[in-house]
């Protein structure tokens, strides 16, 4: 049908456009969040370009709805602008029947967004755990980095090693600072290398100092060594049990309906309604008056959206926190912008006006009876 291939086709140069401007943009802006994030320690450096990757992918469901969104809006506003829009009115067609031929197009990026918000979400957000968890339980040699105090994975000591000579397996001038045992030691050597004895890891000083002091007393003990021997290679972070909600599988969530869980749940399951009512949304939103503009429809939808998401943020905070029970929150939120868009839409599609309705009914109200 002329109708809808005509709207598809439009719609698809659109969302496509729209998509890809948009997936530039977000890999700009994490792109350099990520880089920040690797200079203050939370990552390896090497993992940036990972990260960064499932960063954006734990973004696209709000991507792809964005793209949808706008591409609605653009191409029926353009419609409007090039009046377009007056030849399907005169021959028939309302706005209610562009629901058709646009949820034709969109049912594709509506299961992939069902799909990214259920199963890949929480799978890239796992991702991403992994790679911190397996930097910041590397070991104390892996962390010492040339010219620069590193602290080590349990936190009770800190290196330094001036000039890296051969790799990681050597330096000159190392520092090591080291609290343990209720005492506090301060060692520098001249230089130290790396030394395997079985499955242990040791740091060979040769040509240094040792300070002790133990800390309930004021007493301070010097030692001078030609060569001194510290284990180095047994110091990683305790396994631990706590594991992010955001990075647990959506049928562990159904499993156990905490408040914690049905939080996590809100959220993943707000992304799909949102996408669904904004295509609702998208349509009556749209409607604009070509000889006025549409810059007042296009801030409108803009912040419509930001609302949106922000309300689903929201949400999911008060059902963790118990302020909301999660049906309620979902019929509120949802349900409510069905509702309003629904209304909206069908406001637009019979032309009401709200004066001509009071009209009316004053009109009914003042009619004398016989």
């Amino acid at each position: 049908m002329l109708f809808h291939s005509s709207i598809r086709q439009e719609l698809a140069r659109s969302f496509g456009a729209t998509l890809v401007v948009l997936v530039t943009v977000v890999m700009t802006m994490t792109l350099i969040r990520t880089l920040g994030q690797a200079s203050r320690g939370s990552f390896n450096p090497s993992d940036v370009t990972l990260v960064m990757g499932y960063t954006v992918l734990a973004y696209m469901p709000t991507i792809l709805t964005m793209s949808l969104f706008i591409s609605i809006f653009g191409s029926l506003s353009r419609m409007y602008r090039d009046s377009e829009m007056v030849i399907w009115f005169t021959s028939g067609r309302g706005l209610s029947s562009f629901l058709r031929p646009l949820f034709q197009f969109a049912w594709p990026v509506l299961l992939v967004v069902m799909a990214l918000a259920l199963l890949v979400l929480p799978w890239s957000n796992q991702r991403i755990e992994n790679l911190k968890e397996v930097y910041e339980k590397r070991g104390d040699i892996e962390r010492v980095e040339p010219g620069q105090f590193q602290e080590s994975a349990g936190g009770d000591r800190v290196f330094f090693v001036e000039k890296d000579a051969s790799g990681k397996q050597g330096g000159s001038n190392v520092f090591i600072a080291t609290t343990e045992n209720g005492k506090q030691t301060m060692t520098s050597a001249r230089s130290g290398r790396i030394q395997r004895e079985g499955p242990d890891r040791l740091l060979m000083l040769s040509n240094g100092q040792r300070l002790e002091s133990p800390a309930s007393k004021g007493e301070l003990k010097i030692s001078e060594f030609e060569e001194y021997r510290i284990k180095v290679g047994g110091d990683v972070l305790g396994s631990t049990d706590a594991v992010p909600i955001n990075t647990r599988p959506t049928l562990d969530l159904l499993q156990n309906l905490s408040r914690a869980n049905l939080a996590e749940l809100s959220w993943r399951i707000g992304l799909i309604l949102a996408a669904v009512n904004f295509i609702i949304v998208g349509i009556p939103v749209s409607s604009v008056n070509p000889r006025i503009g549409r810059s007042f429809n296009l801030v409108f939808a803009l912040f419509a959206f930001v609302l949106y998401n922000n309300l689903l943020n929201l949400g999911q905070n008060w059902i963790a926190t118990g302020q909301f029970s999660f049906a309620g929150f979902m019929l509120s939120l949802h349900g409510g912008a069905l509702a309003l868009g629904v209304g909206w839409l069908a406001k637009a599609h019979n032309n009401w006006h709200w004066r001509s309705l009071f009209g009316r009914r004053g009109a009914a109200s003042r009619k004398p009876s016989p």
